[in-house]
């Protein structure tokens, strides 16, 4: 993608702020996110004998997603053509990157859906696990190696899916129904696409430039401990969660999916920030993230016994109280970069240049 990347960037004026098209491409994928909940709150608009999705709303989110995914590759070539990369445009785009994985995922969710012709909201769940290891792990390289390896797996997966929902808009979700070969779905090959790119190129590439490190002694961290801190928050969180799931006596995963996904998301959001501020930094990555406390008390409360109307507000809490701590956290970090490097984050101007 970068010849076409390297043309795209020659539009944008120079006096664009690269941190202004990285937002700008975040806040595209948000929107597709909230457009589709919307027209499939409970992703069963894609099953047969429900009202589908309109087909221009396809055609809009598969647009929008391509441009999302243009500005997040040209955002790092602006900022190299206007001589103004720093640490706060790193944290940016990875950070932000972080927050779209699950607005990705659950996005793209609504093709296919759940029902008879779709994939169940568990394995769902467990799909956005997989992209979101894959994700943190090219970090968790990073942190180790110094050096951070994107694989080209993203590439793929986000031209392709581009392609897909305008192919939806024009075939109908009907299409996803049949048999993609013998009795192979599309829904399988959906599937299937996923857990082949983390383990056959994500994990093996970053395992293997580890290794290479490894070999050459330039490991960041020598003990295997220090190596495997930054694993033990994001693993945490998928032990709570999942147990969560597995404990409700209301069954919170089949009430409010979109919710309970967006959760998730944005507590890993927070944790890998916390990674990459410390590969940035050399600083020790914190063992624990403080957001997993109270999730670990409502796992309690919620193994007690709790109500069906109870155990979804303390859902909707804990989404809405991750939300604005996430938030929070991004505010005060981007105000400290600002701050230290004498920028501002949405202009290439220096405050004390009038």
């Amino acid at each position: 993608m970068h010849p076409f990347w390297n043309t795209i960037v020659k539009v944008f004026p120079t006096w664009l702020a690269p941190n202004l098209i990285t937002f700008s491409g975040f806040l595209l994928v948000v929107f597709n996110f909230l457009l589709l909940a919307y027209f499939d709150p409970d992703f069963y608009a894609s099953a047969p004998g429900h009202k589908h999705v309109p087909g221009w709303v396809w055609i809009v989110v598969g647009i929008l997603n391509f441009v999302a995914y243009t500005l997040d590759g040209v955002d790092g070539k602006q900022a190299r053509r206007t001589n103004s990369s720093t640490p706060l445009g790193e944290l940016f785009d990875h950070g932000l990157d972080s927050w779209a994985c699950v607005y990705f995922v659950v996005t793209v969710y609504s093709i296919f859906g759940r029902g008879s012709s779709g994939v169940s909201v568990f394995v769902l769940y467990l799909l956005l696990w997989i992209v979101l290891f894959s994700f943190i792990l090219s970090h968790w390289e990073k942190y180790n190696t110094g050096v951070l390896f994107l694989p080209w797996g993203y590439d793929i997966s986000q031209v392709t899916i581009s392609f897909v929902y305008i192919v939806t808009a024009i075939v109908g979700v009907e299409a996803w129904y049949e048999p993609f070969l013998f009795n192979f779905l599309y829904r399988d090959l959906f599937t299937t696409m996923i857990i082949g790119c983390a383990l056959c190129v994500t994990v093996p590439m970053s395992l293997l430039n580890f290794y290479r490190s490894y070999k050459n002694n330039t490991l960041k961290h020598s003990s295997v401990y220090e190596a495997l801190v930054p694993f033990f928050s994001p693993c945490l969180l998928f032990i709570l969660s999942t147990a969560w799931i597995l404990q409700s006596p209301s069954d919170i995963l089949e009430m409010h999916p979109r919710v309970f996904y967006f959760m998730v998301g944005t507590a890993f959001a927070n944790i890998t920030c916390q990674l990459i501020v410390c590969q940035m930094s050399n600083t020790r990555c914190p063992t624990l993230n403080w957001l997993l406390l109270p999730l670990f008390l409502i796992v309690m409360v919620v193994n007690l016994g709790v109500t069906s109307y109870t155990e979804s507000i303390l859902l909707y809490s804990l989404t809405t109280a991750f939300t604005l701590a996430h938030i929070h956290y991004g505010v005060r970090v981007v105000k400290q970069l600002s701050s230290h490097f004498q920028i501002y984050p949405f202009s290439l101007r220096k405050p004390n240049s009038d």
